[in-house]
């Protein structure tokens, strides 16, 4: 089975994409939340914190 978010991709190689992968939805979920849509902001702080642990937490973990 294919992983969802697959951090050996060469996409994923330079480290500001990494980053930027978790971040954008977590700022996206804040806007959301400030115009007043919880729903949509759970949604993509959700996949925000999980790219952010598959791409950053976890791919540290495993190269030391």
């Amino acid at each position: 089975m294919k992983k969802f978010l697959d951090a050996d991709h060469p996409f994923f190689a330079a480290p500001w994409r990494r980053w930027a992968t978790g971040l954008v939805p977590l700022v996206w979920g804040a806007v959301e939340l400030w115009l007043g849509n919880p729903g949509w902001a759970l949604v993509f702080a959700a996949a925000g914190a999980f790219a952010l642990y598959v791409l950053v937490i976890k791919s540290k973990s495993n190269n030391e």
